[in-house]
C-alpha cells in the first residue's frame, strides 16, 4: 500500500497549508510481472516460457550471459539489421530490443538460444517442480555452467517468481566478480609493463657493458699473444741436451697414451649409457606387458561368468544395470553404434563425448552430472580429457572406470565390474 500526499504550491504567507488543500491517496501497487504466459484454455500441461513473455528489463542479462557476441552478430547479419562488423555492444543493444517483440526476429532469437543449449534444456527438462530445478541451478552455478542454465532456469515452466528472481541475483553478482577481475587484472597488467620497461633498460645496459667488455679482452688477448709470439722470435734457439729430449719424448708418449685413453674411456661410456638406455626401455615395455596380461585376466575374469551355460535360476547373458546412466568418454567412433546397443540390451542408458576432438569441453561437466559412472579407454582418450574427468568426478562425487582398451570386450568387462560391485 502506498501513500501519496498531494499539496497546492500557492499557498501564500500560511504557516501550514489549509486542510481542505491537503488530500492524501492510497493506492494498491501490484509486484511487476516477471513472466507473461500465453497459455490457452485446452492446454493441458504448461510449456517453457517464450523469450518475449519475459519482463523485458531481464533481457540484456538473458542475451549477454547466454549468447556469444558472435552468434548474435551472426543473426542479426541473416535479419538484415546490422552489418557484419557491427561493435559488440551495438550488437547487444540491438539483441535485447528484438528480444521483447513477438515476430520473426524473436522467434529466431529465441530458436537460437534453444538450440545453442539444447542438453543443457533437456537436463532441466527432467526437473518436475521448484525445488529440483533450484537444485539443478545450484549445481550448475557451483559447476561454472552459467550460461545454458540461465536460459533453461529463465524458460522452465516450474520457475517461480522467486526462483528467477534468485537466477537473476546470481547473474547479476556474478557479473560484479567478474568486472572487478578484470579491473585487478588491468592493474596488475599496467604494473607489469611498468616493471618490464625499467628491466628491459636495465637489461640494455648491462648488455652494452658486457660488449665492451669482450671487445676489450678479446683486444688484450689479442695483444698477449702477438707480445708473447714477438717473445718467442726474438730468443736465439738453444741446443738441447740429451736429457730433456728423452724427457720431452716421454712427454709426447704419455700424452698419446693418455688420448687413446680418453678416447676409449668416452666410447665406453656412450656404449654404456645406450645400454643403459635399451635396459630401462626394455624395462618398461616389460612393465606394460604385466600391466596388460592383468588386465586382460581381470576382463576374462569379468567376462567368463557370461558365457557359462545358462540355468534356469541364473540366465546367462549380460549384466542387469536397468536405470544406470553411463558416460563413455573417448573411444572408436565405429565402436558407439555397438557399445550403445549392449548398454541398451543391459537396461543401461549411453552418454557419449569424444574427449573434445569435435564435442564441446564444456559440455563434459553437464554429461559427468547427467550420468551415474563415467568410462574411458585409458588408450584411446586424451591426457586433458583424463583430467578433466576426473576433476569433473571428484567435484559431483561419480565414480569413474578406467578401461584397458576401446574394444567392446573391455566394455563388457566394465559394464560386468559395475553389475558386481557393491
Amino acid at each position: 500500500m502506498s501513500v501519496i500526499q498531494w499539496s497546492p504550491a500557492a499557498w501564500g504567507d500560511l504557516a501550514a497549508p489549509p486542510a481542505a488543500l491537503t488530500r492524501t491517496f492510497s493506492v494498491r501497487v501490484p509486484p511487476a510481472p516477471l513472466v507473461t504466459r500465453e497459455a490457452p484454455a485446452h492446454q493441458a500441461a504448461p510449456t517453457r516460457t517464450r523469450l518475449w513473455e519475459i519482463t523485458p528489463w531481464m533481457h540484456c542479462s538473458i542475451v549477454g550471459t547466454c549468447l556469444a557476441t558472435g552468434d548474435l552478430r551472426h543473426l542479426l547479419v541473416k535479419l538484415g539489421l546490422a552489418a557484419a562488423d557491427v561493435d559488440d555492444h551495438a550488437a547487444h543493444k540491438m539483441g535485447v530490443t528484438i528480444a521483447a517483440r513477438h515476430d520473426v526476429a524473436g522467434k529466431l532469437l529465441h530458436k537460437t538460444l534453444d538450440t545453442r543449449h539444447r542438453l543443457t534444456i533437456n537436463h532441466f527438462a527432467r526437473a518436475r517442480g521448484e525445488d529440483e530445478v533450484r537444485q539443478f541451478w545450484r549445481v550448475a552455478v557451483e559447476g561454472g555452467d552459467i550460461p545454458g542454465a540461465y536460459w533453461a532456469v529463465m524458460t522452465h515452466p516450474a520457475s517461480s517468481r522467486a526462483l528467477l528472481g534468485e537466477a537473476f541475483g546470481d547473474v547479476h553478482m556474478l557479473s560484479h566478480l567478474v568486472g572487478a577481475a578484470n579491473r585487478a587484472d588491468i592493474r596488475r597488467l599496467r604494473d607489469l609493463e611498468a616493471a618490464r620497461t625499467v628491466l628491459e633498460d636495465k637489461v640494455a645496459r648491462q648488455q652494452a657493458a658486457m660488449q665492451a667488455a669482450i671487445v676489450s679482452r678479446d683486444a688484450t688477448i689479442r695483444d698477449l699473444r702477438a707480445a708473447l709470439a714477438q717473445r718467442i722470435a726474438d730468443q736465439p734457439p738453444q741446443a738441447e741436451s740429451g736429457g730433456d729430449a728423452a724427457l720431452r719424448a716421454l712427454v709426447i708418449d704419455l700424452e698419446a697414451r693418455l688420448g687413446r685413453e680418453a678416447a676409449r674411456r668416452q666410447a665406453a661410456e656412450q656404449d654404456r649409457a645406450a645400454l643403459r638406455a635399451e635396459v630401462l626401455r626394455e624395462r618398461g615395455l616389460r612393465t606394460d606387458a604385466e600391466q596388460d596380461a592383468a588386465a586382460v585376466r581381470a576382463d576374462l575374469a569379468a567376462i567368463e561368468p557370461l558365457l557359462v551355460d545358462a540355468t534356469p535360476a541364473a540366465p546367462a547373458g549380460l549384466p542387469r544395470l536397468d536405470n544406470t546412466t553411463i558416460l563413455y568418454v573417448g573411444g572408436r567412433p565405429q565402436l558407439l553404434a555397438a557399445l550403445r546397443h549392449t548398454s541398451a540390451r543391459a537396461g543401461a542408458v549411453l552418454l557419449e563425448h569424444d574427449g573434445g576432438i569435435e564435442d564441446n569441453d564444456t559440455l563434459l561437466a553437464s554429461l559427468i552430472a547427467r550420468a551415474d559412472v563415467v568410462m574411458f579407454p585409458v588408450d584411446c582418450v586424451s591426457h586433458r580429457a583424463v583430467g578433466a574427468v576426473k576433476r569433473g568426478c571428484a567435484k559431483s562425487g561419480r565414480p569413474f572406470v578406467a578401461l584397458r582398451s576401446a574394444s567392446a570386450s573391455a566394455f563388457l568387462a566394465g559394464m560386468a565390474r559395475l553389475a558386481t560391485a557393491p
